[in-house]
């Protein structure tokens, strides 16, 4: 089972975030995320067992937070445009470190590499000329999910198997 740990929009944000996606498609190519596939990866798994993931989901203690995004950029390297936060939110952070560290715990082994907060809404894509503005919109975190990615054809659908609210959310 191909799991990963992930913050999902509320349903406005993701509308908007889908339609900035498509207009950015017609200048550069490549192929918009879909708007219910738009999520923030916070851990990617891959084929693990989800009892020995939800037992690390459930350790975090994190505070519910804002996600800004603003910050938008290309690259190259794997042909994708994001976006995401010029600086990394302290809460954000903190949900990741706990959640990485929890995951170790039972045994997990992440990636080497250091996390970086960014939204993918675009593969294959050529570099765009230039970036539109982005939406104006809030993304509320009040809980992180377990998430299973289920291939088809027409690309991996998500289903959320477990979620975990965050501290001080509504």
């Amino acid at each position: 089972m191909r799991l990963f740990f992930a913050l999902w929009p509320p349903p406005e944000a993701a509308r908007a975030l889908a339609e900035w996606a498509r207009a950015v498609e017609k200048a550069c190519g490549g192929r918009a995320t879909r708007e219910n596939s738009i999520h923030l990866t916070l851990a990617f798994l891959g084929d693990a067992d989800p009892l020995k993931a939800g037992v690390a989901g459930r350790k975090v203690r994190a505070a519910a937070f804002d996600f800004p995004l603003d910050a938008a950029g290309y690259w190259p390297h794997n042909r994708i445009v994001w976006i995401g936060p010029q600086r990394m939110p302290d809460a954000l952070a903190d949900l990741v470190q706990q959640l990485h560290r929890a995951l170790v715990e039972e045994g997990f082994v992440l990636e080497g590499r250091a996390f970086a907060a960014h939204v993918t809404l675009l593969r294959k894509a050529a570099r765009p000329a230039a970036i539109p503005p982005l939406p104006a919109l809030t993304w509320p975190a009040p809980e992180f999910a377990l998430v299973r990615s289920k291939p088809s054809p027409t690309g991996s659908a998500y289903e959320a198997i477990e979620r975990f609210p965050l501290a001080g959310s509504r």
